[in-house]
């Protein structure tokens, strides 16, 4: 692992090329293919991961093994931090939307880091309380929206401007589904009706915005 690939995570932002070099030599990186689990809810771990490549999905099961993805991260973000503080069980999974590589520190070598660089633990720490804000809102969107207002905004949170157009990344039913807390057919059924009046397209497997969707049908 480089240098440089740490360089552009933000968690290291500030840090001397002199330390960047003992992290790099103390991580070990592994390279995680498409729909792998990296993470499931439950295990116990003693590592922080980073992303140098790839995204991941961050999400929590139910008793019936129904999922709800509550986060996905890409290059530069890292997870299993809490696990690091408190040592218990994860509290979600992960799972690799595509490949990945993953820089992996040991909870014993990054604690003892963090002991020598407390501007970074002040960085950790501003980093689980942005996931905390982002956790709040989803879980916000979740209680107050009905399931057509949860699809307008997860379709507006994720879609850039591109070629003078507003479209998504790839999305599949079921990833949404995953992510409003919903069945894949209620789903269908909606975007059935967002395409038919107009509201979206199809590009492949992403969505065109072609007007501002309303919050309620």
């Amino acid at each position: 692992m480089s240098v440089e690939a740490l360089r552009t995570v933000p968690l290291f932002a500030n840090v001397e090329d002199n330390d960047l070099a003992q992290i790099a030599a103390a991580s070990t990186v592994r390279t995680f293919d498409k729909n792998s689990i990296i993470i499931t809810e439950g295990d116990t771990s003693n590592s922080l991961y980073i992303i140098l490549s790839g995204e991941v999905k961050v999400f929590v099961s139910d008793e019936d093994g129904r999922n709800n993805v509550v986060n996905r991260l890409g290059p530069g973000d890292y997870f299993g931090e809490l696990s690091l503080i408190d040592e218990e069980p994860r509290s979600a999974s992960i799972e690799a939307v595509s490949k990945c590589r993953l820089s992996i520190l040991s909870r014993a070598y990054f604690f003892d880091y963090l002991e020598a660089n407390p501007r970074v633990a002040i960085r950790l720490l501003q980093g689980i309380g942005q996931r905390l804000r982002k956790t709040t809102h989803h879980a916000k969107d979740l209680a107050l929206m009905d399931v057509f207002g949860r699809i307008a905004n997860v379709l507006l949170k994720v879609a850039i401007e591109e070629d003078g157009r507003t479209i998504t990344p790839p999305l599949t039913q079921q990833d949404i589904a995953d992510q409003v807390g919903s069945s894949r057919e209620m789903v269908s059924r909606i975007l059935k009706d967002l395409r038919a009046g107009g509201y979206v397209s199809m590009d492949g497997k992403r969505f065109v915005i072609n007007k501002r969707i309303p919050e309620r049908w």
